[in-house]
């Protein structure tokens, strides 16, 4: 079946649901009585999938991100399996339950079925945190059990849910225990420092559904995760900081106090870069492309990335070889003095982490303090500006926004900090890629998605594009300048010519329509963006190697096109 016969079919149940939900919900009245409780088990996901039965095994618990307590669900749509996860519920006949949920991700559905009434359903198209469904349904009058579930939607990214409650009387297998006041959060630490932030965390409190963050005695924050930042700080400052935990029972005692202390002059700004930018990939390897020294980049290109740094043994730590053999005895004391002599030239050269083989892996507090050290390293040792992150296998938002932070803090506000997601990374502000960016975007210089090897993708406005065209530029491209990025940090990622992608090469006049479009409002395609952006960033290729075999004729018509936006 096809992704718009899907889509239809979709939106027409929806709407379906909805009104025999409003139709329903007309002709409710009346209050919870004493006896009504919460008839779901395991309703937080504590015990694992203990009463869930997900689909083709979509369902696994995790301990980020969670609501409440220490686990939630994730669920992952794949294939023709949009990621069901079910509970049969012991019910009274002819009685009233609400039905309720917090959830966090793309499109995520919650509804009941054999209710013996009218079966309901309720969905959330994307939420960026966690959000609560709910709807409400009448059990018939033989009716003595309901299943309750959860879905995604086809070939979208992992859903989560958490704190699941069918309200209402005791249909004869009780509940989950009512909830306690949670114990006091232990393990209260400083993580990276700004001049004027402090990045903290803790250990989580099992039935816990929230924390409070106290800054020199007074409450500045409430957060559903064992983490936050503290922001809007003076350079150069100590402050003392506590936590609490809390749920619907109350809230816990303070923890201890930890001291946290920000920086002379931190990190930030992403840089040094031109208004409108070029990157462009430079490879450390032949494979059939032009082979070339870094000094042989046109000056079309502001950014050029180093492809790619390598894993070391120590996890998280990457280093740099350069491939003098492949490259014709290109040498390490060469490339140094070309990196520098770009440098002087007014561009930015950093080293770029990840590609389609990359193996570097950043998931804990320890891989990614070796993660910025090493980079910071390679910056000393090369000269590099900065860092790109391109791991195409996905990454830990929570520990690579440590990571990025603590070599900001290093850096500097010279450091740059390009990201190179895929189509899919950054379709919601829920995914990983995209709640990275969203976490450094003081620091961050700008995303370069690859718009190529990707399948058909929703636009911001929820209709399907598929590769090679304007508007899959566009309406994509729309998703992160609506959804938290500025314009100045989004660029568009394409092949250089049809031997750098699998697919998705479009030609330099199609990629100058779309810059064009996003920043001028001209030369759209049936997609129009709702305003325009005349600080776009620009464009980046790869790579200056596949540019090279074909001329340079990439970077000669997008470069000038992108120098001279608005």
């Amino acid at each position: 079946m096809d992704r718009t016969t899907r889509s239809r079919r979709w939106l027409g149940g929806a709407l379906a649901l909805a009104l025999g939900t409003g139709l329903s919900l007309m002709g409710i009245s009346g209050t919870a009585q004493a006896a009504d409780i919460n008839v779901a088990k395991n309703a937080g996901f504590e015990s694992g999938l203990a009463n869930w039965t997900c689909s083709a095994g979509s369902g696994a618990t995790v301990s980020s991100p969670v609501h409440g307590g220490a686990s939630a669900l994730k669920a992952t749509p794949a294939g023709q399996d949009n990621a069901k996860c079910t509970q049969t519920v012991s019910v009274k006949p002819n009685s009233t339950y609400t039905l309720s949920a917090w959830v966090q991700g793309s499109y995520t559905y919650l509804g009941a079925s054999g209710t013996g009434t009218t079966d309901v359903s309720t969905w959330t198209p994307d939420s960026a945190g966690w959000k609560q469904l709910s709807t409400t349904f009448t059990t018939g009058g033989s009716t003595t059990s309901v299943t309750v579930y959860t879905h995604g939607w086809y070939g979208q990214t992992p859903y989560f849910a958490d704190d699941v409650s069918v309200f209402g009387p005791d249909g004869g297998g009780g509940g989950d225990p009512d909830p306690v006041v949670p114990a006091t959060p232990a393990g209260l630490a400083v993580g990276s420092v700004t001049s004027s932030s402090v990045a903290l965390s803790w250990s989580t409190v099992t039935g816990a559904t929230g924390y409070n963050l106290y800054q020199n005695g007074a409450k500045v924050q409430s957060v559903s995760g064992a983490s936050a930042t503290a922001t809007g700080l003076s350079a150069s400052t100590s402050y003392s900081f506590q936590v609490s935990a809390t749920n619907a029972a109350g809230e816990s005692a303070k923890s201890s106090a930890v001291t946290g202390t920000t920086s002379a002059s931190g990190g930030g700004g992403g840089g040094t870069v031109p208004k409108h930018a070029v990157t462009g990939y430079w490879q450390n390897f032949n494979n059939g492309a032009t082979v070339q020294k870094i000094s042989d980049v046109p000056a079309n290109y502001d950014i050029i990335a180093v492809s790619f740094a390598d894993a070391t043994g120590t996890p998280g730590g990457v280093t740099f070889n350069l491939d003098s053999a492949g490259l014709g005895g290109y040498t390490v004391a060469q490339f140094k003095a070309d990196v520098a002599a770009k440098k002087a030239a007014g561009k930015s050269v950093i080293i770029s982490i990840g590609g389609q083989n990359g193996t570097v892996t950043i998931n804990d507090a320890t891989s990614a303090t070796n993660f910025a050290n090493s980079v910071y390293a390679l910056m000393q040792e090369y000269g590099f500006n900065g860092v790109d992150i391109d791991l195409e296998n996905g990454l830990n938002a929570t520990y690579m926004t440590q990571a990025l932070r603590s070599l900001s803090s290093k850096a500097g506000s010279g450091l740059v900090i390009t990201m190179a997601p895929q189509t899919i990374d950054m379709q919601s502000t829920s995914n990983e890629y995209f709640k990275t960016a969203l976490n450094i975007k003081d620091i961050l210089t700008v995303v370069n998605m690859q718009y190529y090897n990707s399948g058909s993708m929703l636009g911001c406005d929820g209709k399907v594009y598929s590769q090679g065209s304007v508007d899959f530029l566009t309406a994509l491209a729309c998703i992160q300048l609506e959804g938290g990025l500025t314009p100045a940090q989004v660029g568009l990622g394409l092949p250089a010519s049809t031997s750098g992608a699998g697919s998705g090469y479009v030609s330099p006049t199609i990629v100058n329509n779309a810059l064009d479009c996003l920043a001028r409002g001209t030369n759209c395609g049936s997609f129009t963006p709702s305003r325009t952006y005349p600080s776009l960033r620009g464009a980046m290729t790869w790579s200056t190697n596949w540019d090279a075999k074909s001329g340079n004729a990439w970077s000669n018509a997008v470069g000038p096109h992108v120098h001279g936006l608005p």
